[in-house]
């Protein structure tokens, strides 16, 4: 099956070398793409220097509008799973087959890859840890469905998914939300225990006011997903 690894990428000029490298010495059949979301440094040079194609766009879009950049180029390649990595180096590449492994079984149309649904070692802060339980009790209410996870990016979708999150993907922020509006477009979602790095490189772009934003945000979204199928 013909697989694509999709890096949304914004001032990541430090870690996207060693990630691109990585993923390919652990995938070496999978094709890379990533997707510069309007850098200021030089994370485009660095991608392609590692031999990753790069898509740039014109401005910053958010991490949204660069995944669906991804989803957007992998449906008219004609792709047949698409995985989401981070490009700060906390995905750990070595994990990758996991995901890709419930796709081509058909286990899963969504593979989410989690640090809490078996003991990884991984310690989130205590603020993090907090909202990452308020959204799996919520994801898990509305999909009737127990998720451990639901802030992971580190995620792979089938063709069916791909087609979904090529017409519609949260400009900020998606994560939480595009569980439910997978689940309730019928796609197939499961975890898969993988373990994941702590930030080595840059800094995070939820400050403690986006939190609270974030916090809004999400929820209203889930739940508008959770009530209404589209």
């Amino acid at each position: 099956m013909r697989t694509m690894v999709v890096v949304p990428c914004y001032n990541e000029g430090k870690s996207i070398f060693n990630l691109v490298i990585c993923i390919k010495r652990y995938n070496p059949d999978v094709d890379i793409v990533v997707v510069d979301d309007g850098s200021s440094d030089n994370t485009i040079y660095e991608a392609r220097s590692a031999g990753a194609l790069v898509i740039p766009l014109c401005q910053n879009l958010g991490i949204g509008g660069a995944v669906q950049t991804g989803y957007i180029y992998a449906l008219n390649k004609d792709y047949d799973i698409v995985v989401q990595i981070d490009g700060d180096g906390q995905h750990n590449p070595s994990e990758l087959e996991k995901l890709i492994h419930l796709l081509e079984n058909k286990e899963a149309d969504m593979a989410i890859g989690s640090r809490f649904v078996s003991d990884t070692g991984y310690i989130p802060s205590i603020a993090r840890k907090l909202g990452i339980i308020f959204f799996s009790v919520i994801v898990s209410s509305l999909c009737n469905k127990k998720f451990h996870d639901t802030t992971s990016g580190y995620r792979a979708v089938s063709r069916k998914g791909i087609e979904l999150f090529a017409k519609y993907y949260p400009r900020d922020y998606p994560e939480v939300e595009t569980i439910v509006y997978a689940w309730k477009n019928g796609l197939k979602v499961e975890e898969v225990s993988v373990s994941m790095e702590q930030r080595k490189y840059g800094k995070s772009t939820i400050t403690p006011i986006k939190s609270i934003y974030y916090l809004f945000k999400v929820t209203f979204a889930t739940f508008r997903h959770g009530l209404y199928r589209f």
